[in-house]
């Protein structure tokens, strides 16, 4: 992956109340918490979007384009890819169930490493294949021998999360050009690549390389995480014949909207805005890094908008008591904690909270010791 910009004295400033969302605390809470649990953008919409969403806004009496022509075009452009290897769908998450049920069905496996994105075996349950999990390496990185070894004749898909989520760990270039070589051409090999604006390890590939070169890559992306969409839910595939066809197919009609698709193809034309912000977010990525590291976390080196600290047995605990302090994070239940990449001033508070429990838990294990 080729060189990425780094911060600038003009990148965004990551304060203020407006660029970081406060929710209910909970049902029926009126004090608002900082929402550091879904990988949201804490950026406004880019800008150009929301004048392109106003001025859609006064077509909402019409049904949107089914074929997303339009933004297929422009995406097409972007990409340097032919628009028939485009399929666009309702986030990411839409076209990974269109994708299963193009692809798997009963009998069949789809194979991922876990913990990695829920949605997988959750959208696998859905069309009757059978989710086949291979733990992370100690390291909470995807284990490809293994999962090498984990490849039947049934298995249909094989999900790779560069970055992965919840981890934020990636997958190096000549380690998952080994994997592909050594897929069967019976399997698809779907590159989710959600984040992978976010990414600055020049080691990491770009997935569109690996699908111009291999048949049965399909990548995945979105526009709900660099591009800041998230509330109106585009994503889409790239993918060869006839798997892009058969995406088209399993797409629910008109199910992206005329907003989202207007203001997808308004952001594709703000790509140094975008930059910029992601910029400022990999930025303060860092600075929680260094910093949950300096506290005593093991935090693996994250690649997304977003860091993973491995909590175990006190992740319930601790997301618990991170909610009523006025933080919300994602917790995964005797795993870890994922924690999005906020605002300065969401992030500092987290990073009390963090060093308080960490503080907390040492002194107890000391006094057990």
């Amino acid at each position: 992956m080729g060189a990425q910009p780094r911060a600038t004295e003009g990148a965004p400033r990551m304060t203020g109340q407006r660029s970081a969302p406060r929710v209910p605390a909970g049902p029926g809470e009126d004090a608002p918490a900082w929402k550091l649990s879904a990988n949201e953008n804490p950026f406004p919409p880019l800008p150009g979007v929301l004048d392109s969403a106003v001025a859609a806004a006064g077509s909402l009496n019409r049904y949107p384009d089914p074929a997303c022509r339009r933004l297929t075009a422009e995406l097409a452009g972007h990409l340097g890819v032919p628009p028939e290897h485009i399929a666009v769908g309702i986030g990411s998450v839409g076209v990974t169930q269109q994708l299963l049920q193009a692809t798997a069905g009963p009998g069949d496996e789809v194979l991922f490493a876990w913990r990695s994105f829920e949605a997988y075996p959750e959208l696998t349950a859905v069309v009757g294949a059978t989710p086949v999990q291979v733990p992370l390496t100690p390291g909470a990185v995807h284990d490809l021998d293994a999962m090498l070894d984990a490849v039947t004749p049934r298995t249909r898909v094989v999900f790779v999360c560069n970055p992965n989520n919840p981890t934020g760990t990636v997958v190096h270039r000549a380690a998952l050009e080994r994997f592909l070589d050594r897929i069967p051409p019976t399997a698809l090999v779907v590159l989710d690549e959600a984040y992978l604006e976010f990414v600055r390890d020049d080691d990491v590939p770009d997935g569109i390389d690996l699908y111009r070169e291999r048949p049965r890559v399909c990548v995945l992306r979105t526009f709900s995480k660099a591009y800041g969409l998230a509330g109106l839910r585009v994503g889409y595939a790239v993918a060869h014949e006839p798997v892009a066809t058969a995406l088209r197919a399993t797409a629910l009609p008109y199910g992206v909207t005329l907003l989202a698709q207007d203001a997808a193809a308004a952001s594709l034309r703000e790509g140094p805005a975008m930059r910029e912000r992601v910029e400022a977010l990999v930025v303060e990525r860092e600075r929680l890094h260094a910093a949950l590291t300096a506290q005593g976390w093991d935090v693996p080196s994250s690649q997304a908008n977003f860091v993973w600290l491995p909590t175990a047995e006190r992740t319930t605990e601790f997301t618990a008591a991170c909610a009523r302090d006025g933080v919300l994070v994602r917790g995964f239940p005797n795993e870890g904690v994922r924690v999005s990449v906020g605002t300065s001033v969401a992030n500092d508070q987290f990073l009390q909270l963090a060093a308080y429990h960490r503080k907390t838990w040492s002194r107890r294990n000391a006094r057990i010791g």
